[in-house]
């Protein structure tokens, strides 16, 4: 049974979900990282061809979690699946299972749509590990996550 504080996101939802994402990134240990815009995400996720999904959980009228994410594609299963981005609870929601309602909430969409995966990435050093093994996820040890920003990626988009 869907859980009715999960619903998918709407363009009024925007600015508490970029909020949100600065928690995030507090959270994260990150903050000087995070440089999203209202009208980045807005445009991100309802504009003229997105490619950007998201839903929040909101308890009493108050959006206190999201998930971003967007389709990925398996050349090994032949089929997309959804890459969660981002995934966030207040501190104070937390252990209310809204978590687990979003993550199953993705889960479904991937059910429904014959999707192959559901997959994120996770800090090393985030206690959400622990709850992510329990739904079953498995770390995928094996893998580093590479990325090019900034310069670097100029300098290699340079040389073509």
């Amino acid at each position: 049974m869907a859980d009715d504080r999960i619903r998918r996101i709407r363009e009024e939802d925007v600015d508490a979900v970029v909020r949100l994402v600065y928690d995030l990134a507090e959270f994260e240990r990150a903050p000087d990282e995070c440089h999203l815009t209202p009208e980045q995400l807005r445009v991100a996720l309802f504009g003229e061809a997105p490619a950007l999904f998201g839903h929040v959980a909101e308890v009493g009228g108050e959006i206190v979690g999201y998930a971003l994410w967007f389709l990925n594609f398996s050349t090994w299963r032949g089929v997309h699946g959804v890459y969660l981005e981002d995934l966030y609870v207040r501190p104070e929601q937390r252990g209310s299972g809204l978590g687990k309602a979003l993550l199953a909430t993705l889960a479904a969409v991937c059910v429904e749509r014959g999707y192959a995966r559901l997959e994120w990435s996770v800090l090393n050093w985030n206690p959400a590990q622990g709850f992510y093994k329990s739904l079953g996820a498995v770390p995928m040890d094996e893998w580093t996550v590479d990325r090019l920003t900034d310069e670097p990626l100029k300098a290699l988009a340079a040389q073509i």
